[in-house]
């Protein structure tokens, strides 16, 4: 006799803040690797005023959002809108060097151009994780919040298949967003919708371009 299939219940993964925070730590961590050479701030500022921004997220909702605090999040976004400046300014930095650095140093160019890629990416994963409907509180089901419209158009959203019906994106989803759209410079399967969106993707695909075709380009040809 087949057993009755249970309804399927969406996956509490997409609530759960430690994924993106070990991320925002991850990219702290790089802040200390970005060489002195284009790096025209004092290596401690970076790290600090982010651990500093990070501590009240932590604090509060350490593995999953239990509780909705909208202070919360625009700590975050402060938090993503301060790391994007930093890398944009390192980037700068990475762009003066190439024109002003000395021509062997090569190494220097690819050590900060991944540095400064790799935070791109972590960096937008995280923004596209709390902006897309009102960020992870008000997208889960279970805490009676009315979501709002969505700022990304995921495949799954789009088909009926078993298995998939209460699917709910999850971080890794939004970085893997936030990866293809730094390396293929546009959306691959996944769609940005509103307009805010798309000035993120926009903004993050022209610093992925900088680092990768000019900069990146340029230190192999040196190396």
């Amino acid at each position: 006799m087949k057993k009755p299939t249970k309804a399927a219940r969406p996956s509490t993964r997409h609530t759960r803040r430690w994924p993106a925070s070990l991320a925002v730590v991850a990219v702290l961590i790089l802040q200390l690797l970005v060489p002195t050479q284009i790096n025209g701030l004092p290596r401690w500022v970076m790290p600090t005023l982010g651990a500093l921004l990070l501590l009240p997220l932590i604090y509060m909702n350490p593995l999953h959002l239990h509780r909705d605090e909208p202070w919360l999040r625009r700590v975050e976004l402060v938090l993503l809108g301060v790391l994007v400046a930093a890398n944009m300014f390192y980037l700068g930095g990475l762009i003066y060097f190439l024109d002003h650095g000395a021509a062997n140093q090569g190494l220097v160019l690819v050590k900060g151009a991944v540095l400064i890629w790799v935070t791109n990416v972590v960096a937008f994963g995280v923004w596209y994780w709390e902006v897309d409907r009102g960020g992870p509180f008000a997208r889960a089901p279970e805490h009676e919040r009315e979501a709002e419209r969505a700022d990304l158009l995921f495949p799954q959203m789009t088909v009926d298949l078993d298995g998939w019906k209460n699917w709910l994106p999850g971080f890794t989803d939004y970085l893997y967003v936030s990866f293809t759209n730094a390396t293929a410079f546009s959306p691959t399967d996944t769609l940005p919708l509103t307009a805010r969106t798309k000035v993120l993707m926009g903004v993050e695909s022209g610093i992925s371009l900088l680092t990768v075709a000019i900069v990146a380009a340029r230190a192999v040809n040196v190396l």
